[in-house]
């Protein structure tokens, strides 16, 4: 599967930058944050496309006032998808400035209409979030303009991630991302439960990778040793521009070392391989062999008190000392001598 030009298979693991709210309602620092992705090393930069009234009702009632321990508690979610939004009017700047700088750009739509508007700008794919996987008819919609699809699973069943899956396939859509992820902000790493990601493409037959809300990096390379192929973190230029979203979010020396990280573990699992490699072969000078540990005079008997097997690995194997022990010597052998494939035929 690609994301744009980024194959999953080969080019290893996807690393989205999340900018979400952390443009603080400035182009300029929108534009800043895209860079510094690039900079870094990021695959993707991802916008999330939506307005406080297509995501909710300008409502004062209890319901849709946040509470429940969060960062937002107290708030009405009008207000705070006001304050969150990135302007519509943006996106096609944004979009053509990743370009230029050769980063991937896509977003996640939170309703039909986001997805008709991104269209326009060819995006790369598209990601659902996690609070909205229980629309299937945005899942439906998105799925079938046939771009892959990447879907947070924060809050969903088994049932309703059976289901999505089931829907994007439906549309003839399986290019599907399926993304660990806890939906607290931040997440606990005792909420983490990061051996769900190799569950997930086992059970469904996706891809699947990490969305991560854990404070730190620890998690991320955690996932990617577990398999993930996909990691989004949400980024911020600077912490000191504040929002919603801020506290939970890698500023740019941070996102670096992430990444960085990943890279290194991505080298160290490497693959399944028993080769002998020049490396291994010149280490085999350290192992084990069969050496002279007594001086041998010719027609004496080698035994465990004149043979034995020790550091380095230039005599016999150690796997044919019982091939020596009892025989008798055919010529003299010195402390420290070797024993070797054709002294053992004089034996």
């Amino acid at each position: 599967m690609k994301i744009g030009k980024f194959d999953l298979e080969k080019d290893g693991v996807f690393i989205i930058a999340e900018m979400s709210a952390n443009h603080g309602s400035d182009i300029s620092v929108a534009k800043n944050t895209i860079k510094a992705a690039k900079e870094i090393g990021a695959n993707a930069i991802k916008l999330q496309t939506y307005t406080a009234d297509t995501l909710t009702l300008d409502c004062d009632k209890e319901d849709f006032i946040i509470k429940g321990g969060t960062l937002w508690d107290n708030k009405k979610l009008y207000d705070l998808y006001k304050e969150a939004h990135l302007p519509w009017e943006w996106h096609e700047e944004l979009f053509r400035y990743a370009r230029e700088l050769g980063i991937d750009i896509f977003s996640s739509p939170f309703d039909k209409t986001a997805v008709d508007f991104l269209e326009q700008f060819d995006p790369s794919a598209y990601k659902i979030a996690s609070f909205e996987i229980t629309d299937y008819e945005l899942v439906r919609y998105t799925a079938s303009k046939g771009r892959p699809i990447i879907i947070s699973t924060g809050i969903a069943t088994h049932e309703e991630i059976e289901d999505v899956v089931k829907i994007c396939r439906e549309q003839g859509n399986n290019d599907i991302i399926l993304l660990k992820c806890t939906s607290a902000y931040p997440a606990s790493f005792e909420d983490a439960n990061l051996s769900t990601i190799p569950d997930l493409a086992e059970t469904f037959g996706v891809v699947s990778g990490f969305s991560d809300h854990t404070l730190g990096i620890t998690a991320p390379i955690a996932a990617v040793a577990l398999g993930a192929k996909v990691i989004e973190k949400h980024f911020i230029l600077d912490k000191k521009i504040g929002g919603p979203d801020a506290s939970f979010s890698l500023n740019k020396e941070e996102f670096n070392e992430m990444i960085e990280s990943v890279r290194h573990t991505e080298k160290l699992l490497g693959s399944v391989s028993y080769e002998m490699t020049d490396k291994k072969i010149q280490s085999r000078q350290f192992s084990r062999s069969l050496y002279v540990s007594k001086d041998i005079k010719k027609g004496e008997i080698f035994t465990m008190n004149n043979i034995r097997s020790v550091r380095p690995g230039f005599g016999l194997h150690p796997k044919q000392l019982h091939d020596v022990i009892g025989a008798i010597a055919k010529r003299s052998y010195t402390f420290g001598d070797p024993i070797e494939q054709n002294l053992l035929k004089n034996v």
